[in-house]
């Protein structure tokens, strides 16, 4: 269906918290927002009730909508709790072993009793095939059709409800692995069937196994989940297109989904780190440290130039949550972002060495923070907000959640302050610099490991708690500006509403320059760029519309790793090899400080990146008021900071009252329906001409 850029788009991002929803009207610039609990049993239930709640509070009919965009976190839930299908792996003789085997490094060298993360197919359900392609795409055992019909039988005793096939060396020739799919899906039709050439036709077995694996795994899961979704949306009267967020900042039609789920693990993150890149271009801001806390984690990116980095090498599902090696490895392209576990849910207790301890356990939606009233008894981050006075009583979500004091200073004073033998306001002050310096620590350790000075960044803090914890943050950092965007509270679903229908690809073929047959990459370029340009005319993207960016993985010969170059140009041949070096050896140059002239270079994978338009863009240009406007406060509220020793009385400011080029001095809080954002003493507010609120937080660089 083609999409029509005229009309109400709506984005709904579900979280492990909240599920948000943000509208915009791209005539009239009118918007609307809605925030309701996530239903874990069900996300889609509190999708669509949350869809609900927006058309009705903005007086919207579902036939004005012209696009629903969605992120949600069902494929990373899955993988993180084991609730995918059962799944069987069908691989080449003497294979079957692989993905146990894995790299054969230790994570953590020193620790003897190290758990591993179990692979998704037990050893019960992993069918060998007597086949082997060569490293060269050339057949060395050819598949039979009696090694095709022990397969088939294997499967149909497993009781496979989804099968990942996964050959040695199909990414260089997939035809034994196209066969036993079409065989498969004719044979055991109530299986998916899925096989790691159209998955991740790249080099690396490991890899490639358990990234096929988890796209089986979770596909029938996910398909399930958005042919409900899409019929609840048809059944309340939408009949507008819908897509889904990818991992790398993009959104595709439900089809491809469909098909990779594995593209949309990390959907939610991403369109955070989408509305972060287009605020750095608002603001013509190179250096953006992207920061977004929700109810069960924070995430934070960087971001420069005004586009977040996207790599291809993932893990989900961690057992130690900070140890890289540690979970399930996959291969696809995905924002460059860590999350940890500290959201305001996130469960803050005693541990046995007397040590305040935040997350990464969450209380999630249910039963949430004891605040919340539902049913929730222990201490959370969110329960040391509402202690502090950053967070209103009665002003939370608008005032139609209202908030229980009591329960969160009785909450912090059985698990926090009594065993630490502190006063209740020395426990939630604790809670929130303990969390803010977890926080902070991981963004730390995340761009100097990218050889970033994080004290040179500014912060761009959104999602329902980010605003709260944004001034703390910033400190520990070293930062000197903040900038919260409108809407913070619903800062990915807005980041949905900003992201462009765009697809990465990838073909493997192996070669330094000079040996190189040139009329084979310019046939895998036209084929990506013909597969592309389908995805995206499925997305409702004409073929004058679409853009290609080509890069390639290259290394010097016998490295082990190699880095990803742009490549200018469409058309390759032998004449391009002198400028495909210089380009090389320049990024090559770039990070290590040196050059190996006489050394061969070498190409693993071509890489193609097609993108079409955006839905909508941010706004351009800035609000025309002069002078500075007068700012009231709405209210007083007792508060408490670091470095007090009791609460002292500070404003309180509705966001949706102060006008372009307002400024107020901290400590003060600006509350709105979705976030407060705090101003800590010593700091100055102003709004500029976008809306944004631009904080400056005096001598930055001295916490850093």
């Amino acid at each position: 269906m083609p999409l029509k850029n005229t009309g109400w788009v709506v984005g709904l991002d579900i979280g492990g918290t909240f599920t948000d929803v943000m509208m915009v009207d791209t005539r009239s610039g009118r918007s609307a927002r809605y925030k309701a609990l996530t239903t874990p049993a069900d996300p889609s239930i509190g999708a669509l009730e949350a869809l609900e709640g927006v058309l009705r509070e903005a007086g919207v009919r579902p036939d004005e909508v012209a696009v629903l965009l969605h992120a949600t976190t069902l494929v990373s839930n899955a993988l993180i709790e084991r609730k995918g299908a059962r799944t069987s792996l069908v691989t080449t003789r003497g294979f079957k072993d692989v993905i146990d085997i894995a790299r054969e490094k230790k994570f953590d060298i020193y620790d003897l009793l190290l758990d591993k993360p179990a692979p998704l197919v037990g050893r019960d359900c992993r069918i060998e095939a007597p086949e082997r392609i060569a490293a060269d795409g050339s057949v060395l055992e050819p598949l039979t059709e009696k090694a095709v019909d022990a397969v088939i039988a294997a499967l149909k005793s497993s009781g496979a409800q989804a099968v990942a096939v996964c050959l040695l060396h199909s990414y260089m020739n997939p035809a034994h692995e196209r066969a036993l799919r079409e065989r498969i899906r004719a044979a055991v039709p109530e299986a998916s069937v899925c096989i790691s050439s159209d998955i991740l036709p790249e080099m690396r077995e490991f890899e490639r196994a358990t990234t096929a694996v988890a796209n089986a795994y979770v596909q029938p899961l996910t398909s399930g989940y958005i042919d409900r979704f899409a019929a609840g949306v048809r059944t309340m009267g939408l009949a507008c297109p819908l897509f889904i967020m990818l991992s790398e900042g993009a959104i595709a039609a439900p089809e491809l989904v469909k098909r990779m789920p594995i593209r949309i693990c990390e959907s939610g993150p991403a369109a955070g780190a989408v509305t972060s890149a287009a605020v750095a271009q608002q603001l013509r801001e190179p250096r953006i440290l992207s920061f977004d806390m929700g109810g069960t984690t924070a995430k934070t990116c960087v971001v420069h130039d005004g586009e977040p980095t996207v790599t291809t090498e993932f893990e989900v599902a961690r057992i130690y949550r900070f140890k890289k090696g540690s979970g399930l490895p996959l291969r696809m392209p995905v924002v460059d972002l860590i999350e940890i576990g500290a959201g305001g849910g996130s469960l803050v207790d005693v541990d046995g060495l007397g040590l305040l301890k935040v997350g990464p356990e969450s209380a999630a939606a249910d039963p949430g923070p004891a605040c919340y009233g539902r049913g929730g008894e222990r201490a959370t981050v969110t329960d040391a907000d509402l202690a502090l006075g950053y967070l209103g009583a009665e002003s939370f979500l608008g005032g139609r959640m209202r908030l229980d004091v009591e329960a969160a200073l009785k909450a912090l004073a059985e698990h926090v302050a009594k065993p630490l033998r502190l006063s209740v306001d020395q426990a939630a002050l604790g809670v929130y610099e303990v969390v803010n310096e977890n926080m902070a620590n991981a963004a730390r350790v995340q761009a100097v490991e990218r050889g970033h000075d994080p004290s040179g960044h500014v912060l761009v803090a959104f999602g329902g708690a980010g605003p709260v914890h944004a001034w703390g943050v910033a400190q520990k950092l070293g930062v000197e500006k903040i900038v919260v965007p409108p809407s913070p509270g619903v800062g990915s679903a807005f980041g949905l509403l900003l992201a462009p229908r765009a697809l990465n690809l990838a073909r493997t073929y192996i070669g330094t320059l000079e040996a190189l047959d040139w009329k084979r990459v310019q046939r895998a370029y036209d084929e990506m760029a013909e597969e592309a340009l389908a995805a995206l005319m499925q997305a409702g993207v004409n073929r004058r519309e679409a853009r290609f960016t080509r890069r390639a993985d290259m290394r010097y010969l016998g490295q082990r790793k190699e880095i990803t170059v742009e490549l200018s140009g469409a058309r390759f041949d032998a004449g391009r090899m002198k400028a495909l070096r210089e380009s090389f050896e320049r990024q090559y140059e770039k990070i290590y400080h040196r050059r190996h002239d006489a050394h061969p270079v070498e190409v693993l994978c071509w890489r193609l990146a097609a993108t079409g338009p955006r839905t909508m863009r941010l706004p351009s240009s800035k609000s025309k008021a002069q002078g500075t406007p007068k700012t009231r406060a709405r209210r007083s509220r007792l508060m408490l900071f670091p470095g007090w020793s009791k609460y002292r009385m500070c404003p309180v400011y509705s966001r949706y009252e102060l006008q372009p080029r307002a400024v107020l001095q901290g400590p003060a809080v600006v509350e709105e329906d979705e976030s407060a954002t705090i101003v800590g003493p010593g700091g100055r507010l102003n709004m500029d001409g976008f809306g944004n609120l631009i904080i400056a937080v005096p001598d930055g660089r001295r916490f850093g």
